[in-house]
């Protein structure tokens, strides 16, 4: 199973370091971040898992819940939330999922090409990747990030594109490239030029096609 951009993010229930869990009962209305990594205690994972322990209270600012999810079993999360925590100086706040059958990594299309499960898996094996979904309240999947399992991921570029989804959703803007919170955006071409004038007095016209206005007009 494939999923897509603005498809309703697969739904599940499974146990977490927090209990059992039913995807979206837990997202509720608000955003969602759920990612994956290939298995617990390794290097990289234990670094990105750090930095979201960190940004912990940058996600709640924005109504946003996190998940992690691994093939190991909860007793394993359990066990290596200790050198999460002693590595990022932060408790680890959000629940990590146990998805030793792979329901979750099949759901959401997280294997890469060629790999394979055999008994005593490592990595290398299960290779769930990188995969990173931004999830509306609508449970609309709103982004997708897939990084290799030797790139570890830049969380801050997720808090980036967490904003804009949230910046855009439902009114008629964009983000350009490299945008940060506080810049203006792109006035959606469904918009007539006339129009968005009247409606965003600070209206700046770069192009014809690229009208660019603070998100308070």
């Amino acid at each position: 199973m494939s999923v897509r951009i603005n498809d309703i993010a697969p739904n599940f229930t499974a146990q977490s370091t927090e209990g059992q869990i039913t995807f979206h009962d837990w997202i509720g209305d608000s955003y969602a971040v759920l990612f994956s990594h290939p298995k617990d205690f390794t290097p990289v994972c234990t670094t990105e898992f750090g930095a979201v322990s960190q940004l912990s209270e940058e996600f709640a600012k924005r109504n946003t819940k996190v998940a992690g999810v691994s093939i190991d079993p909860v007793e394993h999360h359990l066990k290596w939330k200790a050198d999460i925590e002693a590595y990022s100086g932060k408790p680890v706040t959000f629940p990590i999922f146990a998805d030793d059958t792979l329901e979750i990594a099949k759901a959401y299309d997280m294997m890469p090409a060629g790999a394979v499960l055999p008994d005593g898996r490592t990595p290398a094996d299960t290779a769930t990747v990188r995969s990173t979904f931004i999830i509306g309240p609508d449970k609309k999947i709103r982004v997708m990030l897939i990084y290799p399992m030797s790139v570890g991921r830049n969380f801050q570029e997720i808090l980036r594109a967490l904003d804009a989804v949230r910046a855009t959703d439902g009114v008629p803007f964009a983000t350009p490239a490299n945008w940060t919170p506080g810049e203006k955006v792109i006035v959606a071409l469904s918009v007539p030029t006339e129009e968005a004038k009247t409606r965003f007095p600070d209206l700046e016209i770069v192009l014809p096609y690229v009208r660019k206005t603070g998100l308070n007009g």
